[in-house]
């Protein structure tokens, strides 16, 4: 019968733990909304200015997305679902 080890090596990656190092949450375009509704949701759920969720509106539009939040992993989650409760399409990409 094997014995468990005294130790166990883990290899050291260099990185912090991806909740520690902070999660962006980006609005991705769509040919579904309208840009004054993309507008609208940004200055509902994050409190933009209108020239801000005007900027970030344009981006997505433009670029085809925009980073519009940041923070720990469970406020950029809720952020996340929020958009989509709204019907924009949204993701979170780790910092």
């Amino acid at each position: 019968m094997p014995l468990a080890p005294d130790r166990i090596h883990r290899p050291d990656t260099g990185d912090a733990p991806a909740t520690d190092r902070g999660w962006q949450v980006v609005v991705w375009n769509d040919p579904v909304n309208l840009m004054s509704y993309v507008v609208y949701v940004l200055r509902k759920l994050f409190g933009h200015s209108l020239e801000e969720a005007t900027r970030l509106m344009l981006a997505v539009h433009h670029e085809g997305r925009a980073v519009v939040a940041h923070g720990p992993l469970e406020k950029a989650e809720s952020d996340c679902h929020r958009l989509h409760h709204h019907g924009l399409w949204a993701t979170l990409e780790r910092l």
